[in-house]
């Protein structure tokens, strides 16, 4: 008698979180639901680690460039004479021992940095670092990022509005990486007005 052994199937928590969304004059517009499987993952250093570093390894562009003994100018006679001379042999006067010979283990511009990333890997780890943001109270849900003129002034005044939100009162003043801010769509009116 043959058995069949079925493999059960992970079973996801989906159970949402409701939280306070907000309009662009920064009052309260409403709870919307949020999927636990995005935003109640635990926090995972090392998942995280290892993608960071990946994404930063792939942005690599190595220009330090130095030429081998093959690539340098010059040194196809050979200088002189393997025996009778009481100097030591040498074939070519471009190697890496000689002066204006090439460079032996240099950098080279030709470097492939790329290491491979998962898609699962990527997307857990983009779903962890959500999560911890939305636990430490960093994230904030603006129901319609709608900006009728792509002028920073505009920008500014929404940043303003954000601002009197409880938690959020450094949004304008920060110096530097205070927001980033994400829609689902382009807005050519959005990018334009946030870029500065």
């Amino acid at each position: 008698m043959a058995t069949k052994t079925v493999k059960k199937e992970k079973k996801v928590n989906t159970n949402n979180l409701n939280v306070t969304s907000y309009d662009v004059a920064g009052k309260s517009a409403g709870e919307i639901s949020l999927s636990e499987v995005v935003f109640g993952q635990n926090w995972n250093a090392d998942l995280v680690h290892q993608v960071v570093t990946s994404m930063m390894t792939d942005a690599r562009k190595p220009y330090a460039h130095t030429k081998t003994r093959g690539e340098v100018r010059g040194g196809g006679k050979k200088p002189w004479q393997q025996k009778g001379t009481g100097r030591a042999r040498h074939g070519s006067s471009r190697s890496p021992i000689w002066v204006g010979g090439g460079v032996s283990g240099g950098p080279r511009n030709d470097k492939n940095f790329d290491r491979k990333v998962n898609k699962k890997m990527k997307a857990k780890a983009l779903y962890v670092i959500l999560s911890k943001k939305f636990r430490d109270g960093e994230i904030l849900f603006v129901n319609n990022l709608d900006v009728k003129d792509p002028k920073t002034a505009s920008a500014v005044k929404v940043a303003l509005n954000l601002s009197k939100v409880s938690g959020f009162e450094r949004l304008l003043t920060k110096t530097a990486n205070s927001a980033l801010i994400a829609v689902p769509t382009l807005n050519d009116n959005v990018k334009r007005s946030f870029k500065n």
